[in-house]
């Protein structure tokens, strides 16, 4: 029997016996609650997105550390991106001793999903015990999506005297994936602010034209949060014009090679779904979008700051 067969069995026991043998009116009531909780567990698993996204926006609405499994469970293979985001509202909902233990397990999980989303639920929570789960391995995820919700977590969780640390291992990146990815890691990047400087500095003369670009237009989006397709472009034309007069490093200076930095699609995939998708929370991972992905990070990191340590 699965999982969760068992806690709905579970459940519908407790409805049956009315839990406990209290007043008429207390039973009947938690009776009621208890089969509105069996109804949004079999809900979670419908084929129609919005009866799903009813059943999780119901299952945070009254939250029970039993369901917590569950939410867990689903996120890791949702496909539906506003599903994805109720169920994480759903798992904030809970008490963070419940969910911290269960979430660390998952960002370890085989699953590329699993990770991407564990860790995505982990930067809303921002429980910075969770810190030593944001290893090298996920910062460098070969999975883009995974990459991207490490990166987020990361710039959240951060002790402030290792900021400089990670400033450095996520220069590392620089000038990897399509125009999500960049966009996702320059935003993780400016939200170290003053840590990330020498990174990015040193970056912007490395000898790989991708990684130059992307540093290039990095340092520009610290001035024009809007603009980031633009400073793509820009970069990439500053990279090509020194290649083609001999100031750049590296061998391979065309201004061909130079648009890898932007990705296979030139600038008609730097100025597509790409950005726009993502600060609207409509990439695929989407979890980063959720509200703004800047403004995110910075009002999850200001909470951080202040000593809080999330819902």
């Amino acid at each position: 029997m699965t999982s969760f067969s068992l806690l709905v069995e579970e459940v519908v026991s407790m409805t049956v016996t009315g839990h406990d043998t209290g007043a008429s009116r207390g039973t009947s009531a938690g009776t009621g609650a208890d089969a509105g909780a069996v109804r949004a567990l079999h809900g979670l698993e419908d084929g129609r997105p919005a009866v799903r996204l009813r059943a999780a926006l119901a299952v945070g609405t009254t939250p029970d550390p039993r369901f917590v499994d569950k939410l867990v469970e689903r996120s890791a293979v949702e496909p539906d991106f506003f599903v994805r985001d109720m169920l994480t509202w759903a798992l904030t909902r809970h008490p963070v001793s419940v969910t911290l233990p269960r979430l660390l397990g998952e960002v370890r999980s085989e699953q590329a999903s699993a990770r991407s989303q564990a860790l995505h639920t982990l930067s809303k929570i921002g429980d910075r015990r969770a810190w030593p789960a944001i290893t090298r391995a996920l910062l460098t995820d070969a999975d883009d999506e995974v990459a991207r919700s490490a990166w987020r977590a990361a710039v959240v969780l951060v002790p402030e005297e290792e900021e400089v640390a990670l400033g450095a291992l996520l220069a590392t990146q620089l000038g990897r994936g399509g125009p999500e990815t960049r966009l996702s890691l320059s935003r993780a990047l400016i939200a170290l602010g003053d840590a990330m400087a020498s990174a990015l500095a040193a970056a912007a003369n490395d000898p790989d034209p991708r990684v130059r670009a992307h540093a290039l237009a990095t340092d520009r989006l610290l001035r024009d949060p809007d603009g980031f397709t633009f400073a793509l472009e820009e970069a990439r034309r500053v990279v090509a014009l020194s290649a083609g007069s001999g100031e750049g490093g590296g061998s391979g200076g065309s201004s061909g090679e130079a648009g890898e930095a932007s990705g296979s699609g030139e600038s008609g995939e730097a100025s597509g779904s790409g950005e726009s998708g993502e600060a609207s929370g409509s990439g695929e991972s989407g979890e980063a979008g959720e509200a703004g992905e800047s403004g995110g990070f910075e009002g999850a990191r200001a909470v951080r700051r202040s000593g809080g340590e999330g819902p």
